[in-house]
């Protein structure tokens, strides 16, 4: 029998999530071959197609999200808790410090979740409102969230395996 993680993706505890090599090759061939090759006939540009992130600031993110939760509300189960990744682009000149290649180019944003009636809603510990859930788009306001990796391209792809 297969096992359930390389199809479904979703990791049992204490095992690793695995999924087939030539099935990682051939969704990253999909978008390099149709989404990427579009946005970047459409834009004229090269955009970016991999971003990194180190394991540091990917852990300090998701301690970040569990405590900023566990603040609001100490009875939150880590297993309420969750990260959107938002699909983004940098501005045509980006500010210090995200270095000026970097224009245009895709990024992430991850945006903390948190469980409620079984939809996972965007999440910011910040807003006034008792829950959090209810995320404005005040621009003087803060969320908490992560950004900026180190994209390939401009990156050098050699360090790339798919």
């Amino acid at each position: 029998m297969e096992n359930k993680t390389e199809t479904t993706g979703k990791t049992r505890l204490g095992e690793p999530n695995v999924i087939p090599t030539e099935v990682i090759q051939s969704q990253v061939d999909n978008y390099r071959n149709n989404q990427l090759l579009a946005i970047n006939e459409t834009l004229v540009m090269d955009d970016a197609n991999a971003i990194w992130f180190d394991m540091l600031t990917l852990k300090k993110f998701i301690a970040d999200v569990e405590k900023e939760a566990s603040d609001i509300d100490p009875e939150v189960r880590t297993e309420d808790l969750g990260i959107r990744f938002y699909y983004a682009a940098y501005p045509e000149e980006p500010q210090e410090p995200i270095p000026a290649a970097y224009a245009r180019r895709h990024t992430l944003i991850m945006i903390p979740t948190k469980k409620q009636d079984d939809l996972n809603y965007d999440f910011n510990p910040y807003e006034e409102s008792g829950h959090a859930l209810a995320v404005s788009l005040d621009v003087s306001g803060r969320a908490v969230a992560q950004n900026h990796g180190s994209l390939i391209p401009p990156g050098n792809s050699i360090v790339e395996s798919y």
